[in-house]
């Protein structure tokens, strides 16, 4: 896919990001000992975030040119294909999914 930078709709894309910035904090907040977070509010903001999605990443989708469409919907099936569980820490220090 090849779109200038002045073709992707900056806010949306923004907006995906924080929302990646939240599931990211969710994931961080998993391994801290237990008593050092608020939990219910950690939920709370996820599932606000989660419901988010849906929405930001379609009208992200609408807002991006009509030939970038199919494109993206290739890149996000061999995207998916190729995603393991067990590389969901590859790259968090200190965690290695292959010695727990």
């Amino acid at each position: 896919m090849d779109l200038a930078p002045s073709e992707i709709p900056q806010r949306l894309i923004r907006q995906l990001f924080e929302l990646d910035a939240d599931f990211a904090e969710a994931l961080w907040a998993l391994d801290q000992p237990p008593g050092t977070l608020d939990l219910k509010t950690m939920l709370r903001d996820t599932l606000a975030a989660l419901e988010q999605l849906p929405e930001a990443s379609a009208r992200f989708r609408k807002n991006l040119p009509r030939r970038a469409h199919p494109g993206l919907a290739r890149l996000e099936v061999t995207v998916r294909q190729s995603l393991l569980p067990a590389e969901a820490y590859n790259m968090v220090p200190g965690r290695d999914p292959q010695t727990g």
